[in-house]
């Protein structure tokens, strides 16, 4: 039967402003997210044998229900009516650090949404797509959207920018494993409102560089210190600027050109034996 090979590329937040809480407990949030080619490889095929299967093999990773690809598969099968007559069998090698702040599981699952959509026929619409996927996750509708964006609401509001420059983004990861949900459950929202205009378009690294901010950082950075010496590093190293990604422990360093930023994370990986690699941006 039919299979379908994709990546699942990962995400940085050069911008990431928590605005309020809301009655259902999410927040309003206002991002700018930009793909990087560091990727997750996926194969999914039809299989003869109803139900959802997915392997992983990752100890971080459940193969079973409790893994975002998999609820994506099933979703669509569901919708597809075909549940009792064909399976889907998903493989996915994890290239990208499990909750790192990279997005790798809503990417995940985003990949799923649209290879399932292929080929199963379904004909649906990315918008539909993204219509599904927020109820997954609210990164998965920006990973569908498959450009730069201005990410309001939970993540699911999605502007195109005009333009962001291809840049080298180093990524850094200690292994330190944070929980989205600790964190957002240890903000402390501030009563100045965001009222900083955010430019839909942007010439230059240190015009992007001017942008990074993020309000979940200082309660990551309080729990575990060693993300602010992160980006220090980053920026000993050359990075225009520096920034932790999402809600951690991944931080990212800016680089305008591919050698040093491939220095950069070659010298850091080998010093201190962290996860570190340079990723190029994904118009």
């Amino acid at each position: 039967m039919k299979k379908l090979q994709v990546k699942a590329p990962a995400k940085v937040n050069y911008r990431l402003d928590v605005i309020r809480k809301r009655p259902d407990g999410y927040h309003d949030l206002r991002m700018v997210m930009q793909r990087v080619d560091l990727c997750d490889d996926i194969e999914i095929a039809l299989s003869e044998t109803p139900g959802v299967r997915v392997a992983c093999g990752s100890e971080a990773v459940p193969d079973g229900p409790e893994n975002i690809a998999w609820r994506a598969a099933d979703a669509l099968l569901k919708l597809s009516g075909r549940e009792k007559e064909v399976g889907i069998d998903i493989s996915i090698k994890k290239h990208i650090p499990v909750g790192a702040g990279l997005g790798g599981g809503s990417s995940d699952a985003a990949s799923v949404l649209m290879g399932v959509n292929e080929l199963l026929e379904l004909g649906l619409a990315n918008e539909r797509l993204r219509e599904i996927g927020v109820k997954l996750g609210a990164d998965v509708p920006f990973f569908i959207f498959k450009r730069p964006a201005l990410a309001e609401g939970i993540g699911d509001l999605l502007s195109p920018l005009d333009h962001v420059p291809q840049l080298w983004i180093v990524l850094v990861n200690p292994g330190i494993h944070v929980s989205t949900g600790w964190v957002y459950q240890n903000l402390t929202l501030t009563s100045s409102a965001h009222t900083a205009i955010i430019a839909s378009s942007y010439a230059s690294v240190e015009e992007v560089g001017r942008l990074l901010s993020n309000d979940l950082e200082p309660v990551t950075i309080g729990r575990y210190p060693l993300i602010e010496e992160l980006k220090e590093l980053l920026v000993a190293e050359g990075a225009t600027a520096s920034l932790m990604s999402g809600s951690g422990s991944t931080v990212f360093g800016l680089f305008a050109e591919e050698a040093p930023a491939k220095r950069a994370a070659a010298e850091i990986a080998k010093t201190r034996g962290w996860f570190a690699v340079a990723a190029k941006t994904v118009d």
